[in-house]
């Protein structure tokens, strides 16, 4: 089963204040439904817009069909923004 990280506020939001899960699933959005089933209503945070993916230390902005092994470590975070100084 895949680690996963839940970044920011997810895992005191969504998991009880964990922050580091195992999961099952081949696919992000099949991790993500996994995480829901355990966590309810955190799959509509984690499939939003701003929502970035590092798997095995790659990043993706729009991750949900990217092929995940059962041993990679999955982190979600929230997508970082330029802004004006």
């Amino acid at each position: 089963m895949a680690r996963v990280v839940l970044s920011g506020d997810l895992g005191r939001r969504f998991a009880g204040g964990e922050v580091e899960v195992r999961v099952p699933g081949d696919s992000v959005r099949r991790l993500i439904r996994a995480l829901d089933e355990r966590y309810p209503g955190i799959a509509g945070h984690l499939e939003a817009e701003g929502m970035a993916v590092a798997i095995d230390g790659v990043v993706y902005q729009d991750a949900l069909l990217e092929e995940v092994g059962p041993d990679s470590e999955v982190y979600f975070l929230h997508a970082i923004r330029g802004g004006r100084a």
